[in-house]
């Protein structure tokens, strides 16, 4: 498995990680077993950035992870393990986003007990708070790493700009977006703000949230789903149109011999030697598919082919409904 660096951090992980999120019941049900196979799969593969957060059900991620890093102590010395904090709720159950020193580092305590560690390799802030200057926040990260509790930090769904004054104060290891061939508005900045600001952008959803993979989930499975079955690329007359539109993407990885969750995944690896995707899946089999594209090194011609059937825009729907797209910044 090649590696890639994690920014300035002077870490290195696997080209490719392991999105933890599917890890609870995101995309369908699963359970602590499919969890260990795709933890089992990974390492046996020598992919070793897992990627969770405190909120991916409500702990349930991190506690899958924690009780695998348990049981197989020498996953904890091969694993770099990357969690959030930053999202919570008010008094009145309602979304919110605190940033706050003592927020922060409160959840980062809970994460780091559900995942028996005493330092995480990577922390970010899942959300910003809007009303709390970036700057401020990343001196608390800052603080968190020289009180050994965490190795680097970075940020989620940030804007180049934001990026830029987080920089400015302290090297950021990272920042996480979602990236792919279906969501293009990275390049729009932020994947070159990255690469000169030595930080690592961190690809999720890189598979379309199943768009591009041979088997999408079914329209059927949509309704059971709470963040799908309000997302506007999984709605009608959307849902449809997407399907049709990456059935070439489907055959023209047939064509090439490859998954074609893992020609996903080749795409986003072939963008710049700091992109990192995360795919997540519950099944170690699957695993293995999306694994496919971090032995592809696609060409010139490759990538022409690629943007012949799915060009710039080919996506129907917007990647988020209003409440979904609440603490993510927008940018260009």
């Amino acid at each position: 498995m090649r590696r890639r660096r994690l920014g300035a951090s002077g870490q290195e992980v696997s080209c490719v990680g392991v999105g933890a999120l599917s890890f609870s019941d995101f995309y369908g049900a699963t359970s602590e077993e499919n969890s260990r196979a795709v933890l089992v799969a990974a390492m046996e593969a020598g992919v070793d950035f897992i990627d969770t957060s405190n909120i991916y059900g409500m702990g349930r991620s991190e506690r899958a992870v924690g009780a695998f890093l348990r049981d197989v102590p020498e996953a904890r010395e091969a694993m770099k393990i990357a969690t959030k904090a930053g999202i919570t709720t008010d008094a009145g159950g309602r979304r919110c986003f605190d940033n706050a020193p003592e927020h922060l580092e409160g959840e980062l305590d809970g994460s780091l007990q559900r995942l028996g560690v005493d330092c995480v390799d990577l922390f970010y802030v899942h959300r910003r708070e809007a009303a709390r200057p970036i700057e401020e926040v990343t001196e608390t990260l800052a603080r968190l790493v020289a009180k050994g509790k965490i190795r680097a930090f970075g940020f989620s769904e940030i804007a180049p700009s934001s990026l830029a004054r987080a920089a400015a104060v302290h090297p950021v290891a990272a920042v996480q977006s979602e990236y792919s061939l279906a969501t293009r508005a990275p390049d729009l900045g932020l994947r070159q703000a990255c690469a000169a600001a030595d930080t690592a952008l961190v690809a999720f959803s890189p598979v379309g949230r199943s768009f591009l993979t041979d088997r999408p989930l079914p329209e059927s499975a949509v309704p059971e789903l709470a963040f799908l079955k309000v997302n506007p690329r999984f709605q009608p007359p959307h849902y449809a149109e997407n399907i049709r539109r990456t059935d070439g993407f489907r055959a023209l990885a047939a064509e090439m011999g490859v998954p074609a969750a893992g020609l996903a995944v080749a795409w986003c690896l072939a963008q710049g030697g700091h992109v990192i995707p995360i795919p997540g899946t519950r099944s170690g089999a699957h695993l293995r598919g999306l694994l496919a594209g971090a032995e592809i090194a696609l060409g010139a011609g490759d990538l022409a082919r690629i943007e012949a059937v799915l060009p710039v825009g080919w996506t129907s729907g917007d990647r988020y409904s209003e409440a979904q797209w609440m603490g993510v910044e927008r940018y260009c």
